[in-house]
């Protein structure tokens, strides 16, 4: 059964009175669930701003530029200052490849892309190193930062010395990882010099980034780059970069024949548009590019490692202000003189002998004859001495006052003593001493009579000798070090032929070089080599 209810006059204005404000919380409703939605969408469908560097990196000519000095976000391209640092430090000796690595709470924290690394762990320095320039890892690059410099802060500062060592003027760092901060900004130009450098200042890292996949100790990695890697002719490298303030970054570099193009882009909406654009660059780039071109190598900026200190700016300087740098000097002014052997002989006989020879003349030549003259022969030895360079005048009777002042000796002996038995008293030693026993009185050389007097050779002549050669990289084993100069031999015959291939072991690893070689041939063949693409420097004697 049907129920009608009657609705009166009073029912009906209150249905009329409230009927709009339903509407309006309705309407009002629909507009802020608009707004969300549009805060929910992808953030790159709103482009980051946009900018381009085209240089040919074999002269550092700039083929195309566009909004390349704007300030941006540089994402991930951050890492390729973090593995400069890094390659640096290997070099100068502040860590060795192997090292073992402990990974603290701050790195271990780190948001995506990450290896996956555990606070307490321990991991080579090389495995870091091949997280962040391969997979774009931010926890290996904390653990890079930290391991070099105490803590991320320190190591920013290590970043910004670096950057304005190189040029990178308009360059700020606050990180090791590149994860958007304030104030952490680059520009396409800065980016596109970083990585020249890396390729030229460390070229026995750079296959680094040309890997499609590694292992970064802990499992294998694919390459962030890898796309471009496979279906561009000649790509190489280097590094890519993504937050939702930067978009998609990229400096890459692509090699065919003698030429090279270094190619950088902020800005990409997306993987495929920004390596698609990054393609068109280099394209563009060799097009514009001479077939051949004379190398111009980036000089390598100072080491800013160990032994820089940044004096404090103040409290009234901004935030900005680096500081003044300090550099601090190992060298010496002054080196200690080893203590006697116990039980030796300090008789300082020939030192007191010297000291007489290089004294000033006296004025009263009755004195001046009555003094001691000194054998012919030891009195050419002190001149050699002083043609060589050895300290002279003033310089060498106060080393001669301290040396006299510091030793042990016995009561000096009577002036004739002293010219009677220079030789002889060099030679005695006590019974209970290391030196050798002196030869017998007796003993006696044939035709003793008829030698000459013994020449005395202070200093090598080199000039115009074979006493040069030339290095052609630093490596991790010896192997690799003669696999290069077998290859260098091989491919440079007409300077390197007859010369000696020769590996020294360094606490930085195995030097390969050629040794045997004249200034001019040495010099000649690193201008050879370097035209290649091939580092290499020469060698002086020393």
């Amino acid at each position: 059964m049907a129920v009608i209810t009657q609705v009166g006059p009073a029912q009906d204005r209150h249905i009329c009175t409230r009927l709009p404000r339903v509407l309006f919380s309705w309407a009002a409703a629909g507009f802020f669930l608009a707004i969300l939605m549009l805060g929910l969408a992808p953030q790159h469908a709103a482009a980051a701003p946009y900018a381009a560097m085209v240089i040919d990196s074999r002269t550092g000519e700039v083929l195309h530029s566009r909004n390349a000095d704007t300030r941006l976000h540089p994402a991930s391209l951050t890492k390729m200052m973090t593995l400069y640092i890094a390659f640096e430090a290997v070099r100068n000796g502040e860590i060795t490849l192997d090292t073992k690595v402990r990974i603290s709470r701050n790195a271990a924290a780190e948001p995506p892309s990450k290896l996956g690394l555990k606070s307490g762990q321990r991991i080579a320095f090389r495995y870091l190193i091949r997280a962040a320039a391969v997979k774009s890892a931010n926890d290996a690059a904390t653990a890079i930062g930290e391991t070099l410099s105490g803590s991320e802060a320190a190591f920013a500062r290590r970043m910004n010395r670096t950057a304005k060592a190189l040029g990178m003027s308009r360059t700020t760092f606050k990180n090791a990882h590149g994860l958007t901060a304030s104030g952490h900004l680059s520009t396409a130009r800065d980016m596109t010099t970083l990585g020249r450098h890396l390729l030229y200042d460390y070229p026995e890292y750079y296959n680094l980034f040309s890997r499609r996949s590694t292992h970064a100790g802990i499992r294998e990695v694919p390459n962030t780059n890898r796309r471009l890697l496979a279906n561009y002719r000649g790509a190489d490298g280097i590094k890519t970069g993504y937050t939702r303030a930067a978009g998609f970054n990229l400096v890459a570099s692509a090699k065919r024949g003698n030429e090279r193009i270094i190619a950088t882009v902020f800005g990409g909406k997306s993987t495929t548009s920004r390596n698609a654009k990054v393609a068109e660059l280099l394209d563009l780039g060799f097009r514009r590019a001479p077939t051949r071109a004379k190398l111009r190598r980036p000089q390598r900026p100072a080491y800013q490692g160990a032994g820089v200190v940044i004096a404090d700016a103040g409290e009234d300087s901004s935030q900005e202000a680096a500081g003044k740098t300090i550099r601090v000097s190992g060298q010496v002014n002054t080196s200690l003189r080893p203590k006697a052997r116990p039980g030796s002989s300090t008789e300082p006989v020939l030192v007191a002998a010297l000291e007489e020879a290089l004294q000033t003349p006296p004025a009263d030549p009755a004195k001046a004859a009555a003094e001691p003259e000194l054998p012919a022969e030891q009195i050419e030895n002190v001149q050699a001495v002083s043609a060589e360079g050895a300290l002279q005048g003033d310089a060498l009777r106060n080393s001669i006052a301290v040396a006299l002042a510091e030793a042990e000796a016995e009561p000096e002996p009577a002036p004739a003593a002293v010219q009677a038995s220079v030789l002889p008293a060099v030679q005695k030693a006590s019974a209970n001493t290391l030196r050798p026993v002196a030869r017998p009185a007796s003993l006696a050389l044939a035709a003793a009579a008829s030698e000459p007097e013994p020449v005395v050779v202070t200093r090598l002549s080199t000039s115009g000798g074979r006493y040069w050669g030339i290095n052609v990289g630093l490596y991790t084993s010896r192997y690799q070090a003669e696999k290069v100069l077998l290859r260098t031999a091989l491919s440079e015959l007409e300077t390197l032929d007859g010369s000696l291939r020769k590996v020294a072991k360094t606490r930085r690893g195995f030097e390969a070089n050629f040794l045997g070689m004249s200034q001019e041939r040495a010099e000649r063949a690193c201008r050879r080599l370097n035209a290649r693409n091939v580092a290499c420097k020469p060698i002086g004697p020393s």
